[in-house]
């Protein structure tokens, strides 16, 4: 059964459409209106391996907040529904990953109760056309729509790029692994018998 979902969104504030697949070959095709996010959403999908096509058309007049996190909140909820019933799959994933002089974690539990755990700073207010700020907005509305515990914290870093670029790709890597298969586990990995 194929793992993928669409979901449409329209507010006043947002219109958008998001199409996942989680078991792709890292294509995508992303229009936000907001460069530097699209340049790591594509990093996301060619990391994670997934297959991502994204169409927003946000309020970017006024800023880049909701185009962001409205963003976060339908993948994470194209997440829930492409990963399904969670029968089969690792649950848990995590990868600590380098990107020059920075490095970041990402851990994940796919238990269908949402935290987020953040220990990141910027130095600069932007990167690019993206309001620095709004990469915490972004994972925050990913694990709480998608009902995941995400933990990002950087270990060290210094170019802002680089640490959001390594948040982004650390959290493709953790979320593929949690997402996999593994034939040992034939029904959901969890002492109470479901993942909510």
């Amino acid at each position: 059964m194929a793992r993928e979902a669409s979901v449409e969104r329209n507010t006043k504030e947002t219109q958008m459409k998001l199409t996942i697949s989680l078991d792709g070959t890292g294509c995508s095709h992303i229009e936000t209106g907001v460069g530097f996010f699209d340049h790591m959403l594509d990093g996301f999908t060619r990391h994670g391996l997934f297959d991502l096509n994204v169409k927003v058309k946000g309020d970017l007049q006024v800023d880049d907040h909701h185009t962001i996190e409205d963003t976060g909140i339908v993948l994470g909820t194209a997440l829930k529904e492409a990963i399904g019933d969670k029968k089969g799959i690792k649950r848990y994933g995590s990868c600590i990953l380098p990107m020059d002089e920075s490095l970041v974690l990402c851990a994940i539990d796919l238990s269908g109760r949402p935290y987020f755990a953040w220990d990141a700073e910027f130095t600069a207010d932007r990167i690019g056309d993206m309001s620095t700020e709004m990469v915490k907005e972004f994972f925050y509305a990913v694990s709480y729509s998608c009902g995941m515990n995400l933990h990002i914290k950087v270990l060290s870093g210094g170019n802002n790029h680089h640490v959001a670029e390594a948040m982004f790709k650390s959290f493709a890597k953790a979320l593929d692994a949690a997402t996999s298969y593994d034939p040992r586990i034939t029904d959901v990995l969890s002492t109470k018998g479901s993942l909510a």
